[in-house]
């Protein structure tokens, strides 16, 4: 089994692209939905609203909520966690590469266009002046780089983290589904032999319930638990 995360540029194409991967791999596919309906289920009510709510996130945030604030992120990370120890599963967003970075059996995927690019696309969707374009694409890019670098120390426009970079402007969305889906179907016969996998990931019992009851799937689709010997 494989755990695919899928990041994405502020308004390049990103959404489709990866339920076609999830469809084309047989996974299930993990979206903010998915997320947002697990983390409700332990009060996590406003995290996707709050996160969706570009203008003024950081500040809302800090100012009234704290502790909250790092409990929210915290019950993200185990959800992650918990998907990506079911198994097979495509995650779109939501910080996955950082949470899941280091695993040999998850595969880290950055989808990003230009910004003027983007501009056009998100223009021509939502119907929007260039002027509130730019506006909203700026924020989205602030937000996610604010948010992944506050919480993961992570600079959002490194490469480092990813193991396919795709450019979305130049590579039309067949190739690029070709792209990822042939590198997961290699990584899937890879061995994995004394590598750290997300399959030594701790999970909850009752919130791996709750991942198998939102994904509709009670089947257990990884490998036995691998032993890991570190060597220091």
């Amino acid at each position: 089994m494989t755990t695919v995360t899928i990041s994405r540029d502020f308004g390049s194409e990103g959404d489709s692209l990866a339920r076609s991967v999830a469809l084309d791999l047989g996974y299930h596919f993990v979206d903010k939905e998915i997320i947002a309906d697990l983390l409700a289920n332990y009060g996590f009510v406003e995290f996707d609203r709050e996160y969706d709510s570009l203008m003024g996130f950081w500040e809302k945030f800090d100012a009234q909520r704290g502790k909250r604030r790092e409990l929210m992120v915290d019950m993200l990370n185990k959800g992650i966690e918990a998907f990506a120890v079911h198994g097979n599963v495509v995650i779109l967003g939501r910080s996955g590469f950082s949470v899941l970075s280091g695993y040999a059996d998850v595969f880290h995927v950055r989808l990003q266009a230009p910004f003027q690019a983007r501009v056009k696309k998100l223009m021509k969707e939502k119907n929007l002046t260039h002027v509130e374009a730019v506006t909203l694409c700026e924020e989205g890019d602030r937000v996610r780089s604010e948010f992944i670098h506050g919480y993961y120390g992570v600079d959002w426009d490194s490469a480092h983290p990813f193991d396919l970079i795709i450019n979305t402007d130049k590579i039309e969305s067949d190739l690029t589904l070709s792209y990822i889906v042939n590198a997961v179907k290699a990584l899937e016969t890879t061995s994995l032999k004394g590598k750290p996998t997300s399959k030594m990931l701790e999970v909850d019992p009752i919130l791996a319930r709750a991942v198998n009851e939102i994904l509709h799937c009670k089947m257990d689709h990884s490998e036995l638990r691998p032993e890991l010997v570190m060597h220091l």
